[in-house]
């Protein structure tokens, strides 16, 4: 007997039977799954975090390469003869004195000197020195008055005046604030004028031509624009404000890194001296850090 044709919904005597459920199943339409569930399952994936560990891994090495590369010249060299070990002992023996100046207490009283004048002066800059440049930044007639006294004192070294603020404040802590206050606000004080001069003149004009007025404009306008900038010469500071605390720690001080320095150099301890410029290294290290991260926090309007 020929075979007939089968209509729609027969089903062949040699198929095998369908339950209902699969017949459901199967009839039925594919639940579609939403993309962002996709999208988030794949981000959690784990090949997705192994993947991106890797990265991180990957850039930490190399981001740490040279420095590690230091660090181990620093031990082999001296202990191989290539380098005087009297004068650059090995870095061995410089973490063990600088251990011994943490336990004995003398690092940790010469940090918090350091600490409290290189802040104090870094504060004042920041709170004087912002201000200030938006001002002249911004409004004209203050930059025509104020710009011939900036150009004579901004090429003048703070380190050439320190015998001079020695001299009219004395040596007291009020010297080595002033001091640290005078080297901070220039790159502050710059970097802010800057910031507010090369703000996109279309943002300007296209926030004039939606009714902003002058107050209106610079909240929300000039100051975000320039808030990147204003934070390069914040970072700058940062630096300086250790750096020529240094000097002026040289200079009528009994306490402070600067002062653990000078002394342990003149008393031929050089494993303490080299401990106290790895403590103003890391110090300056952690200081950069801090501010890179306030800049992402004030500055997340920025697209990356």
């Amino acid at each position: 007997m020929a075979d007939q044709k089968l209509l729609p919904g027969d089903v062949h005597r040699h198929d095998p039977p369908v339950s209902a459920s699969a017949s459901a199943s199967v009839l039925a339409p594919a639940a579609e799954v939403p993309a962002p569930a996709l999208a988030s399952a794949s981000a959690g994936s784990p090949a997705r975090r192994r993947l991106f560990g890797g990265r991180l891994l990957r850039r930490a090495v190399t981001n740490s390469t040279a420095i590690l590369l230091l660090l181990a010249a620093w031990e082999v060299l001296p202990r191989l003869g290539v380098v005087d070990p009297v004068f650059v002992p090995p870095l061995s023996e410089n973490l063990v004195a600088w251990y011994d100046l943490l336990v004995g207490g003398q690092l940790p009283e010469h940090l918090e000197a350091s600490l409290a004048r290189s802040l104090s002066g870094f504060g004042l800059a920041i709170v004087l020195a912002i201000p200030l440049g938006l001002l002249i930044g911004w409004y004209k007639p203050v930059a025509d008055f104020l710009t011939p006294l900036l150009e004579l004192f901004r090429n003048t070294s703070a380190v050439a005046l320190l015998p001079v603020f020695t001299l009219i404040l004395g040596i007291g802590e009020t010297t080595k604030v002033t001091f640290v206050l005078y080297a901070c606000a220039w790159p502050i004080l710059l970097n802010t004028i800057s910031g507010v001069k090369t703000v996109e003149p279309l943002l300007i004009k296209s926030a004039r031509s939606m009714g902003l007025g002058p107050v209106r404009l610079f909240q929300k306008v000039i100051l975000p624009a320039a808030v990147p900038t204003i934070f390069t010469g914040v970072r700058l500071a940062g630096a300086y404000s250790i750096l020529v605390l240094l000097f002026a720690e040289m200079v009528g001080a009994k306490a402070g890194l600067g002062y653990l320095i000078l002394d342990t150099q003149s008393s031929f301890r050089i494993p303490d001296m080299y401990a106290g410029i790895i403590t103003i290294s890391v110090l300056g290290l952690l200081f950069n850090l801090l501010l890179v991260g306030v800049e992402r926090r004030f500055s997340t309007w920025r697209t990356t």
